[in-house]
């Protein structure tokens, strides 16, 4: 199976300079935890509601003020809509990321894969592979 045939598509960006609220009230409105940071056409960063709440929220920022940039993550890892699925989850295990962006050939991005996604279309022992590296991340930043 290749990436496309599981990937969410149509998602929506956030800007570098937009607001930290606007950005926020597009992950509510379209219940998602996290929104590819794209400039230029160019992805340069994710923002995800953990960066909201720990970089934003959890330093007295006000999001009315604070711009995407300042608080997104910007190291990105993203997969090809043509990679197949199994190459794309071992990135997502091999950087501990619960979501990857999905690239076309013109390294636009057209979707996005998600944990949900790969436990809908991969067998489980692949799906428990990735949780399980996600899983441990997520101790380690509870640890430090």
């Amino acid at each position: 199976m290749r990436v496309h045939e599981a990937m969410t598509a149509g998602i929506r960006i956030a800007e570098p300079d937009e607001a930290l609220a606007h950005a926020a009230r597009k992950m509510r409105s379209q219940n998602i935890g996290a929104l590819p940071v794209i400039e230029n056409r160019t992805l340069i960063g994710m923002l995800t509601d953990r960066d909201i709440a720990i970089r934003a929220v959890g330093a007295n920022l006000d999001p009315a003020s604070v711009r995407v940039r300042d608080i997104m993550s910007e190291d990105c890892f993203w997969c090809s809509e043509n990679e197949t699925l199994e190459d794309a989850v071992r990135i997502m295990e091999q950087n501990k990321v619960r979501r990857l962006p999905v690239m076309n050939d013109k390294h636009g991005i057209v979707g996005m894969l998600s944990l949900e996604d790969v436990a809908l279309h991969a067998p489980a022992s692949l799906t428990g592979e990735v949780l399980k590296a996600v899983a441990n991340r997520a101790g380690e930043l509870e640890k430090a």
